[in-house]
C-alpha cells in the first residue's frame, strides 16, 4: 500500500522537478497578453478623462475648460472596476468547477469585444455616451477579472516548483507593458491628431482648443485594447488543461497523462496518473471548519494585503495626472488645447511606466525565487511607506517651483517598490498555497479583495486628495484632505499590509502540494 501511495507523488514531482521548456514560455506569452490587455484597459481611461471633460462638459464663456462632473468621473474610473471584482469571484469559482481550459477563451473574448464597444459608445448627448461607456467599459472588467484567477493558475500548475514563482511573476508584469503600451498609444495618437489638426490653448480660443476631431482620439486609445487580446485567442484555445486540474479534480487519468506527455515531454504513464486521482482523500470545501482550520488565516493574509496594497496603488495610478499638475509638472489646462492636454499627460505617465513601473515587475521576475515571496512582499509595502512619508513630509517643499524633478523621482520609487514587492506578490502567492479544487476560487476572493481596494482608492481619492479651501477644490468637487494628508493616509495602509504579510506563507522552493496540504492528507492515508 505505502508503494502504491507513493506513486502519486512521483508523478508530481516529475511535474514539479521538470526542465524549463518551450511551451512554459508560450504559456507565459498566451496567459501574459491578457494581462497586458487588463492593464491597458484598466488604465488606458485614466489617460483620456481630461479630454471627456473638455470634449463633453465644457461650459460655453468659463474661464477654464470642461471637466467631467465627481459622480461621472468616479463612475467612468470605478465602473470597471466593480466588473473586474464580480468576473474574479464568478470565473474563479467556474475554474475550479468546469476547468481552466474551458473559461479561458470566454474571458479573453469578453475584453475584445467590450473594448471595441467601449470605443464606439454611442449617443448625442454626453449623458447617452457616458452610460453606454460605463456599460461596456463593466462587462470589460467582468472579463479582465476571469483573467486574474485563471492565468495564475494555470500558470502554478503547468511550472515546476524551481522558478514557478519566476513564471507567474513574468505573466503579471506584462501588465507593465500594457501600461507603457496605454501610454504610448496615447502619445502616438495625439501627435497625430495634434498634427493634422492643429488648435490653440483654451485661453486663446476655448471652443477652437477642443476640435471635433477630438471625440475620435479617445475612442482609438480604448478601442486598441482589443488587438494584443485577440491575437492570442486562437493559442488560448488550443492549450490543453492543466494535468493537476484533470487528474485531481476531473479525474481523468486518461487524458492527464496525455496532456503532460505532449506539452511537457514528460512521460506519464495512464498508471501513475490514475494514482494522482486518490492523492487528496479529505475532500473538505470552502466554507467547511476544515479549510478554516488548514487555510483560514492564509486566506485571510491573501486578501487583505491585496486590498491594502490596491488602496495605495490604484489611487495612485489613476490619479496621478492629477498629483503631476499639483506640482507644476503638467501645466494648468486652460493653457492647453484638449489633445495637447493628452499627450502631455500619457508622456508623464510612459515616464513613470518606463522609470518605475516596468523595471519593478521584472526585478520580480529575476528575483523571487532567490530571495522568496514573503521579504519581497514585506520590503516592498514598508519601502513604498518610507517613499510616501519622504513625499508626504515635506510636501511644500516638493511642491516649490525646481523641486518637481525631486518629487517625481520619489514617486516612481513608491512604484517601483510596489511592483517589486506587493503589488507582484499578493498575484503570485493565492496561486500556489490552496489545494487544486479550490485554488481559482481562493484566488479570486483575494483579487476580488484587491478590487475592493482599488474602488476605494480610485473613487475616493477622487474627493479625498481635493484641496481643504473651497475655492481651490476641481469644479464640482466638495474640499477634502488635500494631496499631503492623502498620502499619509496610503502610507498608514502600506504598514498595515506589512503586519498581514505575516499571516501568508513562504511557498519558495515547495510543491503546490506540500503549501496546500494534500501531501499531509496522502500520508495520514498511508
Amino acid at each position: 500500500m505505502v508503494g502504491t501511495q507513493q506513486q502519486p507523488l512521483e508523478v508530481l514531482n516529475a511535474l514539479d522537478g521538470a526542465k524549463t521548456q518551450w511551451y512554459h514560455f508560450t504559456t507565459i506569452i498566451i496567459a501574459g497578453m491578457g494581462f497586458f490587455t487588463d492593464a491597458y484597459d484598466l488604465f488606458c481611461i485614466s489617460l483620456v478623462t481630461k479630454l471627456l471633460g473638455r470634449v463633453y462638459y465644457t461650459i460655453p464663456g468659463s474661464p477654464t475648460p470642461g471637466t467631467l462632473p465627481s459622480y461621472v468621473s468616479a463612475t467612468v474610473n470605478g465602473v470597471a472596476f466593480c466588473g473586474t471584482l464580480s468576473g474574479q469571484l464568478f470565473f474563479g469559482w467556474l475554474g475550479d468547477k468546469l476547468g481552466r481550459k474551458k473559461v479561458y477563451g470566454m474571458t479573453l473574448m469578453l475584453m475584445v469585444l467590450c473594448s471595441v464597444a467601449s470605443g464606439l459608445s454611442f449617443g448625442s448627448s454626453p449623458k447617452t455616451v457616458m452610460g453606454t461607456l460605463c456599460f461596456f467599459r463593466f462587462w470589460l472588467g467582468f472579463g479582465i477579472g476571469g483573467d486574474y484567477p485563471l492565468s495564475a493558475t494555470i500558470m502554478s500548475e503547468y511550472a515546476n516548483k524551481k522558478t514557478r514563482g519566476a513564471f507567474i511573476a513574468a505573466v503579471f508584469a506584462m501588465q507593465g507593458f500594457g501600461i507603457l503600451a496605454g501610454g504610448l498609444i496615447a502619445i502616438v495618437t495625439s501627435s497625430i491628431f495634434k498634427a493634422a489638426f492643429p488648435s490653440p490653448a483654451y485661453e486663446i480660443d476655448p471652443v477652437a482648443s477642443t476640435p471635433p476631431q477630438a471625440d475620435y482620439v479617445w475612442r482609438i486609445i480604448l478601442m486598441f485594447g482589443a488587438l494584443p487580446a485577440g491575437m492570442t485567442y486562437y493559442w488560448r484555445l488550443k492549450m490543453p488543461e492543466t494535468a493537476r486540474y484533470t487528474a485531481l479534480v476531473a479525474k481523468d487519468a486518461k487524458q492527464a497523462a496525455a496532456d503532460m506527455s505532449k506539452v511537457l515531454q514528460v512521460e506519464i504513464t495512464e498508471e501513475q496518473a490514475k494514482a494522482m486521482e486518490s492523492k487528496d482523500e479529505s475532500q473538505y470545501g470552502l466554507f467547511s471548519s476544515e479549510f478554516v482550520r488548514r487555510h483560514g488565516k492564509h486566506l485571510l493574509g491573501t486578501t487583505m494585503t491585496w486590498l491594502l496594497l490596491d488602496i495605495a496603488f490604484y489611487s495612485q495610478n489613476l490619479f496621478q495626472k492629477d498629483i503631476f499638475t499639483a506640482v507644476g509638472w503638467i501645466p494648468k489646462a486652460k493653457t492647453m488645447s484638449a489633445i495637447d492636454e493628452l499627450f502631455k499627460i500619457a508622456r508623464a505617465q510612459t515616464l513613470i511606466a518606463l522609470c518605475g513601473t516596468v523595471p519593478g515587475y521584472w526585478f520580480t521576475v529575476g528575483l523571487i525565487d532567490i530571495i522568496g515571496r514573503f521579504w519581497i512582499q514585506i520590503v516592498g509595502f514598508f519601502m513604498m511607506s518610507a517613499f510616501m512619508l519622504g513625499l508626504a513630509i515635506p510636501y511644500e517643499h516638493w511642491t516649490t517651483s525646481g523641486n518637481q524633478i525631486g518629487f517625481v523621482v520619489m514617486y516612481a520609487f513608491t512604484f517601483f517598490f510596489a511592483n517589486f514587492g506587493p503589488n507582484s506578490t499578493t498575484f503570485i502567492v493565492p496561486a500556489e498555497i490552496f489545494p487544486a479544487r479550490l485554488r481559482s476560487t481562493c484566488h479570486g476572493i483575494s483579487a476580488a479583495s484587491g478590487k475592493i481596494g482599488a474602488i476605494i482608492g480610485s473613487f475616493g481619492f477622487l474627493y479625498l486628495a481635493q484641496n481643504p479651501d473651497p475655492a481651490k477644490t476641481d469644479h464640482g468637487y466638495p474640499p477634502g484632505i488635500g494631496v499631503r494628508n492623502s498620502l499619509f493616509l496610503l502610507a498608514g495602509c502600506n504598514i498595515l499590509g506589512l503586519l498581514f504579510t505575516f499571516l501568508v506563507p513562504e511557498s519558495k522552493g515547495k510543491s503546490l502540494e506540500e503549501m496546500s496540504g494534500e501531501n499531509e492528507s496522502n500520508r495520514t492515508s498511508v
